[in-house]
């Protein structure tokens, strides 16, 4: 089972996972520190989570969820920065990441929408239950029954 726990940073492995993503193109990961950095985004807003794998004591996967600043409704989260290690692809961590993800989005939000970066990532969604979209500002949503 592959274990997924939410996190703070700085955690040990982050540099590495930054510098992978940014050599893929990825600058996310550095968004991602930046604005934890300077606290304009820390994942601790109602509903809101940062959530993480790791390895050997090192980080190799990360991923959050925000109440989507895009959408301009409190009940629209966001799935952002989901980045797994290349050496860690392939094995369901990206899988059990984002469904952690999605339980926790279940249980603050109507729908969570997401912005896939390559067609891997697209496919990976779409497995999961997520559904294409035509948006500006989303590639994907994927809404929940209301209780």
């Amino acid at each position: 089972m592959t274990s997924i726990r939410k996190i703070e940073l700085p955690v040990p492995g982050i540099e590495q996972l930054q510098i992978e993503a940014l050599d893929e193109g990825y600058n996310f990961i550095e968004t991602l520190l930046e604005d934890w950095n300077s606290g304009e985004n820390r994942f601790d807003a109602p509903g809101e989570i940062l959530c993480g794998h790791f390895d050997q004591g090192q980080i190799i996967a990360v991923g959050g969820l925000n109440c989507d600043p895009f959408a301009a409704d409190p009940e629209v989260g966001r799935i952002r920065r989901v980045y797994v290690r290349q050496a860690w692809r392939n094995r369901g961590i990206g899988r059990a990441l984002v469904a952690a993800l999605v339980t926790e989005a279940r249980q603050h939000f109507r729908c969570v929408r997401l912005r896939a970066e390559n067609a891997s990532a697209a496919c990976l969604y779409e497995r999961l239950g997520f559904a294409p979209i035509v948006n500006t500002d989303a590639t994907h949503i994927m809404t929940f029954e209301q209780k």
